[in-house]
């Protein structure tokens, strides 16, 4: 194993429920979520944390994490890259192109706490 995979994986982690999906969530590291109804500069914090890593123990929620919460600082209000749909009917000439770019909110991850007590 080399250097840049131990400091990875000795380096504290959550995995969290937002938006119907799951994210694996790192201090100091952004991530894109679906849009949420926050202001920028705000702080939101998650509560469905699945699991919490602090770089010696691993605990695993049942669903949950009890008492466990993640910080994040909305960084700014985006949209994603377009996407195209396009469907076609063989045959019947029925042609239909559709774009798509999802609204999305970059957030910054402040802070993993377990019962709180930071852990990061």
């Amino acid at each position: 194993m080399s250097k840049t995979e131990s400091t990875a994986a000795a380096a504290p982690y959550a995995i969290v429920e937002a938006s119907g999906q799951q994210f694996w969530l790192q201090p100091n590291r952004y991530v894109d979520l679906d849009r949420l109804a926050a202001e920028v500069d705000s702080t939101v914090t998650l509560e469905n944390v699945l699991l919490i890593n602090d770089g010696d123990a691993t605990t695993l929620g049942q669903p949950y994490v009890t008492g466990a919460t993640v910080e994040l600082k909305v960084m700014e209000h985006r949209r994603g890259p377009k996407l195209i749909v396009y469907k076609m009917r063989p045959k019947k000439k029925t042609r239909r192109k559709n774009g798509h770019r999802q609204e999305l909110t970059r957030v910054m991850v402040q802070s993993i706490s377990v019962a709180g007590k930071a852990i990061s």
